[in-house]
C-alpha cells in the first residue's frame, strides 16, 4: 500500500511538472522580434541626450501645472511656525483648532 502510494504522488508530480514544460510555442515566438538596424551607437547616444534634454516634466497626459517656487525655505518654515503659534493652522494628532 505504501508503495502504491509513492508511485501515486511520483506520477501526479511528474504530470504536474509537464504542464510547466509545454508553456511556450516550439517554434522560439518569444525571440520572433529582429531589429536590423545601421546606425552606430554614437548616433543611438547622441539621439538619447537630446529626448532627455527636451523632455518635459509634466507626465503625458496630465494637467499637472509645474510651479517654480522663489521663496525661501527659512522663510516658508518660519511663516508656518508663527500661523501654528497663532493657531491659523492646525497642529499635533487631533489637528483640531
Amino acid at each position: 500500500m505504501n508503495n502504491t502510494a509513492r508511485f501515486l504522488s511520483i506520477a501526479a508530480v511528474a504530470a504536474f511538472a509537464s504542464f510547466g514544460a509545454q508553456a511556450d510555442e516550439a517554434d522560439d515566438s518569444q525571440f520572433a522580434l529582429k531589429f536590423d538596424t545601421n546606425r552606430t551607437r554614437a548616433e543611438v547616444a547622441a539621439e538619447a541626450a537630446t529626448v532627455a534634454k527636451t523632455r518635459s516634466i509634466e507626465p503625458a497626459g496630465s494637467r499637472v501645472v509645474t510651479y517654480q517656487s522663489t521663496a525661501d525655505r527659512a522663510a516658508v518654515r518660519a511663516a508656518a511656525a508663527e500661523a501654528v503659534r497663532l493657531g491659523q493652522i492646525p497642529s499635533g494628532e487631533i489637528g483640531a483648532m
